[in-house]
């Protein structure tokens, strides 16, 4: 499946991607139980299909099952629902598909090509920070430039979600804890990120994590090891690379990061970014007003967002 949070007349709620439609998986399980007679079946689909995508995931295996069945029922039967479950993709705003993830872990220095650019020795453990859920912005929305610095940056970066609570997880069952996979743009103000040995600062100014556009689910990409990964800006590319050329893998991730935290459904883990971003390149390169940077990633997609000046204190 290909799960997507997305905006409609205002409100914002999960669905799937059908063709060229969304189908809104809390309203078409709720309108499945009312087919079968179930009383409060309003209330049953809360509990089982909730409106948002952490709570969704929480879930696990019974709400993905359950949803499975009110998209076929969706499907065969929009015509008759007292609620528009089926979207016209068109009529809706896409929104980045995890919009409050508890834990946004990213790891950095991931790409062979790109620690070697960066001057740097293959580390023994991963390198590891974070960002936050005020730097998530959807894949229709543009990526503020704050006028805190000029060095606007671009890391294009292949993420997992997590669907399973994981403490102390092996890699031989890592994989089976993980949801699916999506596109983050790891934007970086980098004189802020290097003006301390701390990353953070950085890492962390709102709408800095363009997320999307969907979430496609395991079942649909079930091997995250050889994937092509290329970002572009006003069509020119600047990054090309291969999850194959991971230090880390996703499984190793999972069973690194666990042996750390407990990871929960929905947490959104950034693997890191290939060689060629622009504060490496001579001469420099950043992102200014208008460029539009586009990645993509075999099996999922392509995420696209244009940068837009803003004003100091402005969020997106």
């Amino acid at each position: 499946m290909k799960l997507v949070s997305f905006t409609y007349q205002g409100n914002t709620r999960i669905g799937c991607i059908q063709d060229e439609h969304v189908i809104d998986l809390n309203y078409a399980y709720q309108a499945m139980l009312e087919a079968e007679g179930v009383i409060r079946s309003k209330q049953v689909a809360e509990a089982y299909i909730p409106s948002d995508m952490v709570g969704f995931l929480q879930g696990g295996e019974q709400s993905r099952e359950l949803a499975i069945r009110a998209i076929a029922f969706a499907k065969e039967n929009n015509g008759i629902f007292k609620q528009k479950v089926m979207h016209n993709l068109s009529d809706v705003k896409l929104e980045a598909p995890v919009q409050h993830p508890g834990k946004m872990v990213c790891v950095g220095h991931n790409y062979r090509e790109h620690i070697l650019e960066m001057g740097r020795e293959l580390p023994p453990v991963p390198v590891v920070f974070a960002k936050f859920s005020n730097t998530i912005i959807g894949p229709q929305d543009e990526i503020p430039c704050f006028p805190v610095s000029e060095q606007l940056d671009y890391e294009a970066e292949f993420a997992f979600v997590m669907g399973k609570r994981a403490r102390n997880v092996s890699q031989a069952d890592a994989l089976d804890y993980v949801c699916g996979y999506t596109i983050v743009n790891d934007i970086t103000y980098r004189d802020i990120q290097r003006r301390t040995i701390q990353w953070l600062q950085g890492k962390t100014v709102d709408g800095s994590a363009p997320m999307g556009p969907w979430l496609v689910t395991t079942d649909e990409l079930t091997d995250p090891t050889s994937l092509e990964v290329v970002l572009t800006v006003n069509g020119e590319e600047r990054q090309r690379s291969n999850t194959q050329n991971l230090v880390f893998t996703v499984a190793y991730l999972v069973e690194f990061l666990s042996g750390l935290m407990t990871l929960e459904p929905g947490d959104v883990i950034l693997t890191g970014t290939p060689g060629g971003v622009g504060f490496v390149r001579d001469p420099q390169v950043f992102l200014k007003d208008g460029d539009v940077v586009r990645i993509e990633i075999n099996g999922i997609g392509a995420l696209e967002n244009r940068v837009r000046n803003a004003g100091e204190g402005e969020k997106k």
